[in-house]
């Protein structure tokens, strides 16, 4: 396998870092760095989404740009190095990877997936609850995923969907009841409360809410950039019939 280029990247970082480098790239810390490796990721997902494979190839390149720059600082600090880093997820995924690596068989992905799991409680037993190991950068819909997976691993599951539905509507209901008394910290409760309920339809048909939200975020943007373009006056002169013959005239042209 090639790794000249990887190479010659870990040579150029570490030449931006050193005291003859770039002042910008010399003044930066892992903590500076944080906004940079969350907006490289999502734009690396949005290149996934577009297909344009020639855009993804593109951000990829900047989120490993990260990950060889915080390695840069790392090995700078006398923490660890780009090595440390390639040697330790090496070495995971074999450990993971036993029906692959090792001995054990398989016959499905549940199979997969079970084993990854109880793998990863042995690499992981300093942690005593089962909420531990939840990620306190990601966004709160991603968490709330993470956290209601987590607690059916557990056994803490509804016992069909059928009482799923039924607990969404009763959150509604007690939406309504803390509207009525205007208390905005009980509305905010009980507003997470449905969006925590919601996330919890998604787990149980296989949807992943971040995603379904990005795709519902990028179809309303497009709808109404639809609606501007169609508008004969501007948005803010429409009443609510116009605007929604406005918005069904947009979504036919967009067939969405």
């Amino acid at each position: 396998m090639e790794t000249k280029e990887l190479e010659n990247l870990i040579e150029v970082i570490a030449k931006l870092r050193a005291p003859d480098g770039c002042p910008w790239d010399r003044e930066q810390t892992h903590k500076t760095l944080k906004p940079n490796m969350l907006e490289e990721a999502y734009e690396a997902v949005d290149a996934m989404e577009s297909g344009d494979m020639k855009h993804l190839k593109e951000e990829l390149g900047d989120v490993l740009l990260q990950v060889v720059l915080h390695a840069q600082i790392a090995s700078e600090e006398g923490a660890f190095n780009i090595e440390d880093v390639a040697r330790g997820i090496k070495e995971k995924l074999i450990h993971r990877h036993p029906h692959v690596f090792g001995d054990i068989k398989v016959s499905s992905t549940t199979e997969v997936l079970d084993n990854w799991d109880k793998l990863k409680q042995e690499e992981k037993q300093h942690r005593k609850s089962a909420m531990d190991g939840i990620s306190k950068s990601q966004s709160a819909l991603m968490s709330a995923q993470k956290i209601s997976k987590k607690a059916v691993k557990q056994g803490f599951e509804w016992p069909d969907e059928k009482s799923l539905y039924e607990c969404i509507y009763s959150e509604f209901e007690e939406f309504k009841e803390a509207e009525k008394e205007q208390n905005k910290e009980h509305m905010e409760d009980e507003f997470g409360d449905i969006l925590f309920a919601v996330v919890n339809l998604a787990r149980w048909n296989k949807i992943d809410a971040e995603q379904a939200l990005l795709k519902a975020n990028k179809k309303f943007t497009a709808r109404f950039r639809k609606m501007e373009e169609l508008a004969k006056k501007p948005l803010k002169e429409y009443s609510f019939e116009e605007y929604d013959a406005l918005w069904k005239e947009a979504k036919a042209a967009l067939n969405k």
